[in-house]
């Protein structure tokens, strides 16, 4: 055989032996149950649930699969043939459709695209056999505590989480990292906790702090700092979909701000979950309601508002209702009820009359579908809630106002007597059917009758410990947060159609956890935070990468870019810029000419782009100024959202576009410029402000190459400079920031030439 065959034949024994299918069927010899919601369920769902699930609209042949009385029923059309036959695959008709080759006959049908694999059709051959077990969705199901798996090295875990996470990499082979270096933890837990970099003092502590609890008590010194509840905040920001202006053509100013500041007391306060989703819900409802609570449910006021003349005020009015269910059945429930406004769901148990019935506990509102043009144009939409001075200065002292003014904020009211709801033809405003009353689905949660069918029902049902979702799926939010990726991937999507989580048992096993410790937000930070699997190293080993290309089962630490406002929190931080004022009305910092502009109807006090100046130009990116339709760009180049509908997971891309971001954006040449004049003015050679700079930014002490090669650089750019002086100066006068007139030089110019090289490194934006 020549050589070019010889590899040929190795190809392809290598291919057979890794296709997953060869795996899989090694999988089918064992002796293993085959499961209906891991293994069978996911195969329906994708091929055949469009026709045979939850959907009776678009039903074929009477035949419904995801429900086991359905599935074992004699056909419509053929009485004396049934879909599924427990324990017999050869009278089964499910089993003869997909093994057949009749293209009138065979399942799915040939103009659908879709196909089963040898291997799926093994499977649901093999389920059939052994019974044809249907089971509740996973997420429908209570979570409980199991036993905690056995760990072989009883030294590696730190807490119950990595007896969970052992037993998946034991299962593929996988053993886990080293614990990462100290510098490395400090930066990971500072900006996974406050979404800054260590500060140099708070490094040489840290570094200095040789205790055997010196790690956990870092985690709370931070937990405490009022940086925690930001960080917290612009993860909720995207849930909540807050933004500063209305969105729609005209797109003007509103004034729901101080409902972020109040988000960021209530982390930074640790105010359990249960509350915090119950205020957001229904804190007007609750008894003796303070104006804190109904400062809370702005959250339902976010979404967009239209202002155009013409419009049909019931039309919008829907609009806006149909956006608070969706919120909420995303945010909190993490299930994609949307899909169930127009039909029936297609995939989960969801019908239309159950969207409708979900849709009536926000529906009892006076909010208006229109309240005028844009040239009377008001702040905040009725209901209005005003913060008065006395207000401040009493209970709500969390507000940054530094005026005597009044301030507005759309938030929620129930009327006295319950407006009618409806189910909608598919989902039109004025198209009602059939009347229906607040209800939510019976197959997440049954709505008890000890529940009053109002907001504060809805929130009472949300937060019983008996839903089996609200629990699960702020856990999971919140391990997304850390690890970038959830235990279920589908952070928004609980339902048949999302990820199977990776770890079940330990989602089970944090969401009871979580409950039954007070939904104690912060204790479930550090909890995550102390465990052996997040103190690993984030080395990747090319053995753990093919095992585990996407790091699902943690062998490792990730590496993961830092979220946008982080970026800009970073350069900030790092530089000195940093105004760490807490709270208070969005801020306009720098933004290219003319994009507002492009995009605006030329009305309203958002036509033009109004610069801030002074310290409103070095807020965290939290503080950003968010018009609907023209988000601040920095952000949305890193993959920030653009707030028009709630948001779970962003997408972490990598492109040209960022790149050139960090090299020429002005706010990092003036954070490289100003952190450079401060290095110089404290005396520091080129060496030694190299040194400090690589520290601040990058949160560990460079070693002996990278600092040849900076100074390499630095001595190459002092070159340059010294032969154009004009191109020094016109360098470090970039940004509004003072600057020493006797530091203008080519050695600034050159410092800071290489403190900007040092924001363009991977790990100064990465969490590694």
């Amino acid at each position: 055989m020549n050589p070019l065959a010889l590899i040929f034949a190795a190809f392809i024994l290598l291919f057979v032996s890794c296709s997953p299918d060869r795996h899989n069927e090694l999988l089918l010899d064992s002796k293993e149950q085959i499961s209906y919601n891991y293994h069978i369920r996911p195969i329906l769902s994708d091929n055949c649930f469009a026709c045979h699930g939850p959907d009776a609209n678009k039903r074929e042949a009477g035949l419904r699969l995801d429900i086991a009385e359905n599935a074992y029923a004699a056909l419509k059309e053929y009485p004396d043939k049934f879909g599924i036959v427990p324990n017999s695959p050869s009278t089964s008709e499910v089993y003869h459709r997909i093994i057949s080759s009749d293209p009138n006959e065979m399942m799915p049908p040939p103009d659908s695209n879709l196909k089963l694999s040898e291997y799926e059709k093994a499977l649901i051959k093999k389920w059939i056999e052994q019974g044809a077990v249907y089971e509740l969705h996973w997420a429908f199901i209570p979570p409980r505590k199991v036993e905690l798996p056995s760990v072989k090295d009883k030294n590696w875990p730190k807490n119950e989480i990595d007896h969970f996470i052992w037993a998946k990499m034991n299962q593929r082979g996988l053993v886990p990292n080293p614990e990462a270096e100290k510098s490395a933890l400090l930066k990971r837990i500072s900006l996974d906790i406050t979404g800054l970099p260590p500060s140099p003092e708070l490094q040489k502590r840290f570094e200095n702090d040789k205790s055997p609890d010196a790690y956990e008590k870092m985690i709370d010194f931070l937990l405490e700092q009022k940086a925690y509840g930001e960080k917290m905040a612009t993860l909720w920001m995207d849930i909540s979909r807050y933004a500063d202006s209305y969105g729609y053509q005209d797109d003007n100013i509103r004034t729901q701000w101080p409902y972020r500041d109040w988000v960021i007391h209530a982390f930074n306060k640790n105010l359990p979950y249960d509350q915090f989703i119950t205020w957001q819900l229904a804190g007007d409802m609750l008894p003796n309601a303070n104006k804190e609570q109904i400062l809370a449910t702005a959250f339902n006021r976010n979404h967009k508002y239209t202002e155009e003349g013409g419009v049909i005020d019931e039309e919008y009015r829907v609009e806006y209702i149909l956006d608070k269910t969706n919120t909420f059945s995303k945010g909190i429930l993490g299930l994609t009820m949307e899909c169930a406004q127009c039909h029936d769901h297609k995939y989960d148990p969801v019908s239309q009359k159950n969207y409708f019935e979900l849709f009536a506990f926000f529906n009892n509102t006076p909010e208006k579908g229109y309240e005028g043009d844009v040239t009377q144009s008001k702040p905040a939409k009725t209901p209005i809630l005003w913060i008065e001075r006395n207000d401040i200065d009493e209970l709500l002292g969390f507000i940054n106002h530094k005026d005597s003014s009044k301030i507005m904020v759309s938030v929620m009211e129930e009327l006295k007597e319950p407006r009618k709801t409806y189910i909608l033809d598919r989902g039109l405003y004025d198209a009602p059917t059939l009347p229906v009353n607040p209800n939510t689905p019976e197959s997440v949660f049954a709505f008890d009758s000890k529940y009053p069918k109002n907001r504060l029902g809805l929130a009472q049902w949300t937060v019983d410990k008996k839903n089996p979702l609200t629990s699960r799926v702020f856990v999971n939010l919140i391990w997304q947060e850390i690890f970038g990726r959830g235990i279920v991937k589908s952070t928004g999507d609980f339902g048949m159609q999302g990820d199977l989580p990776s770890h079940p048992e330990l989602l089970d096993w944090l969401a009871v956890d979580f409950m039954e410790n007070g939904w104690d937000v912060k204790r479930l930070i550090k909890q995550i935070l102390s465990s052996a699997t997040y103190r690993q190293s984030s080395k990747v080993e090319n053995k753990k990468l093919k095992v585990d290309p996407e790091n699902i089962y943690l062998s490792r630490a990730p590496r993961l870019r830092l979220p946008a406002e982080n970026i800009r929190d970073l350069v900030l931080s790092s530089s000195g810029l940093l105004v760490q004022e807490v709270g208070g009305p969005s801020v306009k910092p720098y933004q290219p000419e003319g994009l507002w502009e492009a995009a605006t109807s030329g009305r309203g006090d958002l036509k033009t782009y109004k610069q801030d100046k002074g310290e409103k130009l070095y807020r965290r990116g939290l503080y950003t100024f968010i018009k609907l339709t023209v988000p601040p760009p920095m952000p949305i180049i890193f993959d920030g959202s653009n707030r028009d509908q709630c948001v779970v997971n962003r997408g972490r891309t990598n492109t040209p576009l960022q790149a050139l971001v960090m090299l020429n954006d002005p706010l990092v040449l003036e954070a490289s410029r100003y952190l450079a004049a401060q290095l110089i003015a404290d005396g520091m050679d080129s060496k030694a402000g190299i040194e400090n700079a690589f520290t601040r930014v990058i949160g560990r002490k460079p070693k002996t190459k990278e600092i040849e090669i900076l100074e390499s650089y630095y001595e190459a750019e002092l070159s340059r400079f010294q032969k154009n002086i004009e191109g020094a100066i016109s360098l470090v006068k970039q940004g509004e920031s003072p600057i020493s007139e006797e530091l203008i030089g080519p050695n600034l110019a050159a410092l800071s030439q290489v403190i900007t090289a040092i924001y363009n490194l991977e790990e100064a934006i990465t969490k590694i």
